[in-house]
């Protein structure tokens, strides 16, 4: 069945209901503009949903909610309201069979490094400094140069190498300085000593953080249930299969698959957040072959979570951990009963989240359910997280495109999709996936923000959100 929805010939169409797609579609709504949201999983909040199994919540993901936005941050409060609370953060590193607090803490790094490897790390640094690669442009150059290659194969090679799939000297140097920035071996050295110093200090240091008392999923459940009280569709498990446009710049509906059906979506604007890619390959008219084949060279690397329940009622201290061991497939584990106890439905329990960075088309992705969730309960484990009999539950969550891939050839396939794009004067991009941008949620609902404003008749770049390198965890004291 393919019917047609001609309701509302102004009206908007916003594809993806994450971060960028919800605040895009608000901001539109608050104006009185009509709007509907198109969304292929069962609920909103994309990569920051919080799926509920039995009463126990569980993140894709853990999200911290820092920004200094203050209006992304007046709007998570206004959102929220008392369901926004404040968490001391605290989280490690697992290496070779020991634990380091992140941040860096003179005890732990000490004991677990031992001062021969520490003087080692600060004479690969030294060497680094003296003959330094002349050019950065991979990961594996970038954080050598930075950091020297002792510490660069400590703390950041193995863990990089599981997100990503790809070896280091594949990752763009663009990347590193993006997720790094205003953090060095001086300044571990001086937080490791003395504590922090000077005016700024980068977030993936910050020791407190928000979080809604049920999970990040919370805030976009509220977004949701906001706009269909004034009136809009928010239309779940619809896939958007094709964009149609009028092959002179300007786009004219969004054909979704329904559980109705095919149903045809007439707009006078498209916001899309779905992967850029697939928004080229949707096209019709289709897109020119050489956009269509640059479009296709941007990858995405797909995410996948063995949600376990626990039979401890405290299993590790920490909101989640970092597993740089190369003998253990998960790359973080979380910990969500000490982001929020309202997380857990039964107290006398915990709930784990083993997080695994695959594609779709490898064999962990296309494990059994079953086979996942025991792979889980050994490595957590082989981890001294507690014994895999004590798992009496848990089930496996998958996201697709969950993180773009700046591999070193990626630039300019993203400029020529750009380039292209640009020519529309009706649809627009935002989000991480959208962009193909790695952003954290506050900077995604910026570009929401942005987009719906343009939609409005305004004239804001959300291609500049984040330009200027600036990593989003940098608190200014």
């Amino acid at each position: 069945m393919n019917s047609e929805d001609r309701s509302s010939p102004s009206r908007v169409v916003v594809l993806g209901a994450g971060p960028s797609g919800l605040a895009a579609a608000h901001e539109l709504a608050q104006a009185g503009r009509s709007v509907v949201v198109l969304e292929k999983q069962s609920q909103v909040g994309g990569l920051a949903a919080t799926l509920n199994y039995g009463g126990y919540r569980f993140d894709i993901g853990g999200h911290r909610f820092f920004t200094k936005n203050a209006e992304v941050s007046s709007l998570w409060r206004e959102m929220l309201g008392q369901e926004f609370t404040r968490v001391r953060r605290l989280s490690r590193i697992y290496y070779r069979g020991r634990f380091f607090h992140y941040p860096l803490r003179p005890l732990s790094a000490l004991r677990g490094l031992g001062p021969l490897n520490a003087v080692a790390v600060l004479a690969s640094y030294a060497r680094q400094r003296i003959h330094p690669y002349p050019r950065e442009e991979t990961l594996e150059q970038w954080v050598s140069n930075q950091f020297g290659k002792r510490l660069y194969r400590i703390f950041f090679k193995t863990y990089t190498e599981k997100v990503w799939g790809v070896p280091c000297s594949q990752i763009s140097a663009q990347w590193a300085a993006q997720r790094i920035k205003n953090l060095s071996v001086a300044s571990l050295v001086s937080h490791m000593l003395f504590g922090f110093n000077g005016k700024a200090k980068a977030k993936s240091l910050i020791e407190w953080f928000d979080y809604p008392r049920l999970g990040p999923g919370q805030l976009y459940e509220f977004f949701q249930a906001r706009l269909e009280r004034l009136g809009q569709a928010v239309h779940l498990n619809s896939p958007v299969r094709r964009i149609e446009h009028d092959g002179r710049g300007r786009v004219t509906a969004a054909v979704a698959e329904t559980p109705e059906g095919l149903r045809r979506f007439e707009a006078s604007a498209i916001l899309s957040s779905i992967p850029i890619n697939e928004l080229i390959l949707q096209l019709d008219p289709p897109a020119p072959a050489p956009v269509q084949e640059a479009a296709r060279q941007l990858r995405y690397r797909d995410f996948l979570v063995v949600n376990l329940i626990v039979e401890r009622d405290s299993v590790f201290p920490d909101h989640w951990l970092y597993i740089h061991d190369p003998n253990v497939q998960a790359a973080r584990v979380q910990n969500y009963k000490n982001w929020s106890p309202a997380m857990v439905a039964d107290p006398r329990k915990t709930s784990l989240g083993m997080e695994y960075f695959c594609n779709r088309d490898g064999e962990l992705w296309n494990c059994k359910d079953e086979a996942l969730i025991a792979l889980a309960g050994r490595e957590a484990e082989q981890l001294g997280l507690g014994q895999a009999s004590q798992v009496i539950d848990g089930f496996v969550a998958r996201r697709e495109n969950a993180y773009c891939l700046h591999d070193t050839s990626y630039q300019p396939n993203l400029e020529r999709v750009r380039g292209y794009l640009a020519g529309f004067s009706n649809l627009q991009t935002m989000g991480r996936a959208g962009m193909f941008k790695y952003n954290n949620q506050d900077h995604a609902i910026v570009t929401g923000l942005l987009a719906a404003r343009n939609a409005l008749g305004g004239n804001y770049d959300p291609w500049a959100v984040n330009v200027d390198a600036e990593y989003q965890e940098e608190e200014r004291l």
